[in-house]
């Protein structure tokens, strides 16, 4: 006698046969488990990722490197060393270069720099294929957001006015910066953008000094922009690395303690 045929497998039984399961427990948190809960951070973009540095780091150092590319390298390699070593995330390096220059930076640095003052769409695909993490520039530029959301690189457009914040967030701007901070108000400026603007990631850029990068963050900066407060005038001009790491291990250890306090007030 043949046996009717059926769609169900041996191990599997129709569902209308199947008695009750009992809610599933699941075994306590192993080492391992705690390891995947760890890495996840990896599943993030790369845009993702590049934000998540900034706000880790707190500061983005903006080396203008247009006299020596061998000063630039060698200070791009302190920065880079400085911030590992003491804010456990790299240091974002802006660097204001001719397109060869960079190049040469990006090769030497790996991954922890990027470019600065970036004006039109030319200048940022010449970036974008030399290693840039992500792009900054003075002011909102469309072409250069449109062609960074393409590739999947990170555009931090200029902004100044509540209407030009909100402008570039609509227009998809992940973060933005205020600029010339310090010309329209300083920390006082940053606070009051925030409370309008609570949602938008800004970074502070222009005219500060290394005592107020806490403040910054505090007042609710993303992060801080800082040139001359890392890059004094005298010591780029006598090449004195030795300065410009004082002042580099000054600024990253006041930014991880900004961070550090808005974590915790977070929590």
């Amino acid at each position: 006698m043949a046996l009717p045929s059926a769609s169900y497998c041996l191990w599997r039984r129709p569902p209308l046969l199947s008695p009750p399961q009992p809610p599933l427990t699941l075994p306590p948190p192993s080492r391992r488990h705690r390891l995947c809960a760890c890495t996840a951070r990896s599943s993030l973009s790369p845009v993702q990722q590049t934000i998540s540095g900034i706000e880790n780091s707190g500061i983005i150092a903006c080396l203008r490197a247009n006299r020596s590319l061998s000063l630039s390298l060698s200070i791009g390699t302190i920065l880079l060393n400085v911030f590992l070593n003491l804010t456990r995330s790299r240091c974002e390096c802006v660097i204001d270069s001719p397109e060869l220059a960079f190049e040469a930076a990006c090769a030497a640095l790996g991954a922890g720099i990027t470019v600065g003052t970036i004006l039109n769409a030319e200048d940022a695909q010449n970036a974008i294929v030399a290693g840039a993490k992500f792009l900054m520039s003075p002011a909102m530029v469309k072409d250069i957001l449109s062609d960074s959301q393409d590739c999947g690189v990170l555009y931090i457009p200029g902004v100044m006015t509540p209407t030009e914040i909100l402008s570039a967030y609509d227009a998809g701007a992940k973060i933005v910066k205020v600029y010339p901070v310090s010309t329209l108000g300083g920390t006082h400026y940053i606070s009051a953008l925030k409370k309008p603007f609570p949602h938008i990631r800004m970074v502070a850029s222009q005219g500060i000094p290394r005592g107020l990068a806490g403040e910054y963050i505090a007042k609710g900066a993303s992060a801080v922009v800082l040139s001359d407060a890392i890059f004094s005038k005298s010591a780029m001009a006598q090449c004195n690395l030795s300065e410009i790491s004082k002042f580099a291990h000054i600024a990253a250890l006041q930014g991880r303690e900004a961070v550090d306090r808005r974590k915790r007030c977070l929590e």
